[in-house]
Order: C-alpha cells, then structure tokens, then sequence
C-alpha cells in the first residue's frame, strides 16, 4: 500500500516466504522503480517496502524489520547518514547498502562516512540516462546483497534465507593443517601485509589505529576499491593512527613503520634486492574480479619475503587472497584471520580457515593487539621511517 507521501507499506500479513525482504529508500521514484526492476526479477529478492525518506522507513522498519535495506544518502527530512546511524542503534546486524553519487571528492568522502558509520557496502548510483544502468545495478547489486543478507542471516532469522553452497557457514574450530602446509618457522615478520574488501574499510581503521608507534616493518594493505576511493582511505588511514599512511606510487622504497595502500585499478606487488624492497603497480588481468587483487600481491611477497611475511585477512566477499595464503602456508609465514562473528562478510577469511591456512582466527578487535604482538624487532633491518608524532 502506498500512501500519498511516497512510502510503501511493509506487508505484515504476508505469508512466510524464503525471499530475502528489501526495503528501499530513496526520494527519487525513478530510482525506486529502476531498483524494483533491478532486484525484482531475482528470485531470492522481494521488494517489500518502499520510502522516499529517512524517517519514513524508521517507521517501517518498526512496523517489520526487513532481511536488508537499501539507503540513498541524499534526501529531505533525515539523510541517509542520519538515518544509517538510528538504524544502527537499533538493529546493529542489519544489512543497510547505501546509494549515492560519487562525482567528486566530497561524495567519496561521505561514502568512506558511510562505511565508518556502520554501512555494510555502498555504491555509486548510475549515471542518469545510461541504457545499460538496469544491467549494471543488476550486476553489481546482486551477488552483494546476497553476501551480506547470508552473511547476517545467523543473527536474525535463519530459517528466512536458505543458505548457498558458496555461502555455507564454516565451522570456527582450530586449524586442521593440510598435508603439504609445512608448520611455520618461528621468526619476526618483516613485513605485514592486509587483504580485505567488503567491511573492510571500518576494519582497517580498527587495525591501523592499534598498530604501535614503534612499528618496524613497512605495512601493505590490498583494498577492493576503485580509485579516488583508496587515496581518500588512506587520507582517513593517515588521520586517525600514528603510522604515516599513502597510498601506493610506483617505484617507493619500502621503509619500516611506512604504510601503503594500493591504488584502485592497479596491482600493488613487491620487488627485492639485497639492499632493498620496492613497490611496483601494474594494469595486469583482473583476479577473482579484483585490481587491485589480494592474491597478487601475497604471492609476490611470499617470494620476497617467504617466511618472514605476516599475513592478515580480513572481512570480505569472495575468496581473493585464499591462493596467496597457500603460497604463503608453504613458506611457512604467518596467517591471521578474522572471525566470522566480527565480518561483514567471512568470504575471503572464510576460504582460508576452510582449509586451516591460518595460525590464528580472531575478533576484529584482537587483531591489532596480536599483530603488535608479532611484530618486533625485524630479521633484517630496513630503512626507519618514522611514525608522525602525535599532537
């Protein structure tokens, strides 16, 4: 039903359904019916509500908690931001995907706010007046609402959603090593590196702001982002540890205490001399659907560093950075990897416990104290970079 400001009702007397219930919010009509007919054909989606602002589907979601909702940061009466936050404070596990522009470098800033508010993922709205933007949202809409819907469904109502084969939910035992993954030698990484994706941003600002002012290892981070995004990420990265954070350039030095994200739509890897370990970007393929890629970079650090590399895999969709994490096992370096109970989305940390990679599988928020306890004085010396100093 839908009244004359816009809103639909949520349907309470529907009959169970295994669907998963959308909610979508966004003062433009002809986005909410460019995203019905997006989502609508998905068998495993129903469109269940509709509002046209933020305070209009507070109400809703009062009325009936949808699986997920999908937010546009823009609108009168309460924005998506504003709105993001009482819908945190009320349902903290509840899948919200926000819809914005990103034009400039103010909305990818507010995109980054977005996601450090408590997004779970957000995306660029199309172009108005592109043919292929129902084919596009399509694309990029769907295999991510479904991560994140599964990835939310223990918490709320497990029976709603029947669970997929490659979303099946895996078990947090110890490790079970597999035959040709040698124990790791004992030793001091010399360097840290990070893989995460969706949820990663919140994550790595969790991470980067628990690493100690007395890091002695350079730190290298893979971020599924598209560029303007990862320099913004570093910018905020920067702004909040102690750690001098960029993002990546072709040819740097890697220095002790530095930390580089690598830039949307280039490969970031490690190339060493014996004097000295330098970053290299490239345009190479895309790998598991990423440029950057987790994988690309852990295998070239695994053949520069070997065993004194530390590996750490955080939330994120898909299995990118699981063949890295072999190479990495069979030289014996250090894996940790996030829980399930602490991920947007256990795909990437999820492939490796599934096949006992890792050394260690924490909370979000044991990570950064572990990995400070990890890393001490290096093996091999490296050029100091110093950490800014705190006003």
């Amino acid at each position: 039903m839908t009244d004359l400001s816009g809103a639909t009702s949520i349907d309470t007397h529907a009959p169970p359904t295994c669907r998963a219930r959308l909610l979508i919010v966004d003062d433009s009509a002809v986005m909410r019916h460019m995203l019905r007919r997006a989502l609508g054909a998905e068998s495993t989606f129903e469109i269940a509500g509709e509002a046209s602002n933020g305070r209009q589907a507070l109400d809703l979601i009062e009325q009936d908690v949808p699986d997920a909702i999908l937010l546009d940061v823009v609108m009168p009466s309460m924005d998506g931001l504003e709105t993001l936050v009482e819908i945190r404070k009320r349902h903290p596990a509840l899948p919200v995907f926000l819809f914005g522009t990103l034009s400039g470098q103010d909305d990818t800033s507010t995109a980054l706010d977005a996601l450090d508010k408590g997004a779970s993922d957000y995306m660029a709205k199309p172009v108005a007046g592109d043919p292929d933007a129902i084919r596009v949202m399509t694309q990029a809409l769907i295999p991510r609402l479904k991560a994140l819907i599964e990835a939310a469904a223990p918490s709320r109502n497990p029976s709603r959603i029947a669970r997929t084969p490659s979303c099946a939910p895996l078990s947090c035992a110890p490790p079970t090593r597999r035959g040709d993954a040698p124990a790791r030698t004992p030793g001091r990484p010399d360097i840290l590196v990070i893989g995460s994706s969706t949820g990663g941003p919140s994550a790595l600002l969790d991470i980067v702001c628990a690493l100690p002012a007395n890091c002695n290892v350079p730190v290298l981070i893979v971020q599924h982002m598209p560029p303007v995004f990862t320099r913004q990420l570093a910018e905020r990265l920067d702004s909040r540890g102690v750690l001098s954070v960029e993002e990546a350039t072709d040819g740097v030095e890697l220095a002790a205490g530095g930390v580089w994200v690598a830039p949307g739509n280039f490969h970031m890897v490690v190339e060493r001399t014996p004097t000295r370990a330098v970053l290299r970007l490239h345009q190479g393929p895309k790998e598991q659907g990423c440029r950057p890629a987790v994988d690309v970079l852990l295998r070239s650090v695994a053949e520069a560093y070997g065993a004194r590399t530390l590996a750490v895999i955080l939330t994120g969709m898909g299995h990118d950075g699981l063949s890295g994490c072999r190479q990495l096992r069979k030289a014996r370096a250090q894996i940790v990897i996030q829980d399930e109970s602490t991920s947007v989305v256990w795909g990437m940390p999820g492939a490796v416990a599934r096949e006992g990679l890792h050394d260690a599988m924490l909370p979000l928020g044991a990570i950064g104290k572990d990995i400070a306890s990890r890393l001490t004085t290096p093996h091999i010396q490296l050029v100091s970079h110093s950490p800014r100093t705190q006003s």
